[in-house]
C-alpha cells in the first residue's frame, strides 16, 4: 500500500491543492487522483479557522466515497458533527469561521455539506489501521496497548491527546508527551498539536505543521517514510506552535 497522509488542513484548501499537486496528484476530475494509484489519508481537523472549510469537506467526502482516500476525525470534526446534530456546542476556537461560511452559503449547499460531512463522520473509524497493522493514523495519537480497541478513554486520547486536565498560561490544555515514551512497532502518524517542523520520535510522526497558523501543510509518505510540505498563505502566528 502506498499512502500519503495529510496533516491538519483546517480549511486551508489552497494549501491542500498545492500539496497534492506536489505529491503528483492530478485534479483533472475535480478531486486529487494519483496516476500510480496512491491513496490519501486525512487524520482529522479538516475544518475551522481557515477560509475554505466547506470546499475541504466536499473534496474529502468525494474522495472517501470513491475509495480514493481514508479519513478519521479530529476534535474539531467531532465538534462540527455535534453542531450539525443540533447539540449545544460553543461556537469558538475556530468553529465560528466554519459556521459563518456555512450560514452564508445557499440553502442547497448547506443541505449538501451537512449531509456529506455527517455521512463521512458516521462511516469513518476513530483511527485508521493500514498495512496489516504496520501503520496507524490517529488524530492526536494512540497508546500502543490501545491499538485495535475502542472506548471512551481511547476516544478522548485519540481526539485530544494525553491531556492532564490542567490549562497552560496560553489557555491551551496541558498534554503529556506520549510519543516520547512510545515503544511500539507500528508507525503512528498524528497531528493535533502544531509543531514548526515534522516531529519524528520513536516510530511516531507529528505532521501538524500549523498550516492555518502560517506554517506549512505537511504530508507523510508511506512506505517511503518521508515528509513533503508546502508553505501557508495564512498570517504567521508563532505563539500557536507547541512541542
Amino acid at each position: 500500500m502506498k499512502i500519503d497522509i495529510i496533516g491538519d488542513i483546517h480549511g486551508c484548501y489552497k494549501e491542500f491543492e498545492k500539496l497534492t499537486e506536489k505529491l503528483g496528484y492530478s485534479w483533472k476530475t475535480g478531486i486529487p487522483v494519483h496516476p500510480e494509484g496512491r491513496l490519501l489519508s486525512f487524520l482529522g481537523d479538516l475544518t475551522d479557522r481557515g477560509p475554505d472549510s466547506l470546499k475541504v469537506i466536499e473534496t474529502a467526502a468525494k474522495l472517501v466515497n470513491e475509495k480514493k482516500a481514508f479519513y478519521s476525525p479530529g476534535n474539531h470534526c467531532n465538534k462540527l458533527y455535534r453542531y450539525f446534530k443540533g447539540n449545544k456546542v460553543q461556537i469558538t476556537h475556530g468553529l465560528e469561521t466554519t459556521v459563518k461560511e456555512y450560514e452564508e452559503s445557499t440553502p442547497k449547499l448547506r443541505k449538501q455539506i451537512k449531509q456529506q460531512f455527517m455521512n463521512l463522520y458516521e462511516k469513518s473509524p476513530l483511527y485508521q489501521i493500514h498495512d496489516s497493522g504496520k501503520l496507524i493514523v490517529a488524530h492526536a495519537g494512540i497508546r500502543q496497548q490501545d491499538i485495535g480497541k475502542e472506548g471512551k478513554k481511547i476516544t478522548e486520547f485519540v481526539l485530544y491527546g494525553d491531556i492532564t486536565g490542567k490549562t497552560l498560561e496560553n489557555g491551551r490544555p496541558e498534554r503529556r508527551d506520549w510519543a516520547k515514551h512510545y515503544k511500539g512497532e507500528p508507525w503512528i502518524i498524528y497531528g493535533h498539536t502544531p509543531v514548526k517542523e515534522p516531529r519524528i520520535v520513536n516510530r511516531t510522526a507529528n505532521i501538524d505543521t500549523g498550516a492555518v497558523f502560517g506554517g506549512e501543510l505537511t504530508a507523510f509518505r508511506y512506505p517511503e517514510m518521508e515528509t513533503v510540505g508546502v508553505g501557508s498563505s495564512m498570517p504567521y502566528d508563532g505563539s500557536r506552535f507547541g512541542v
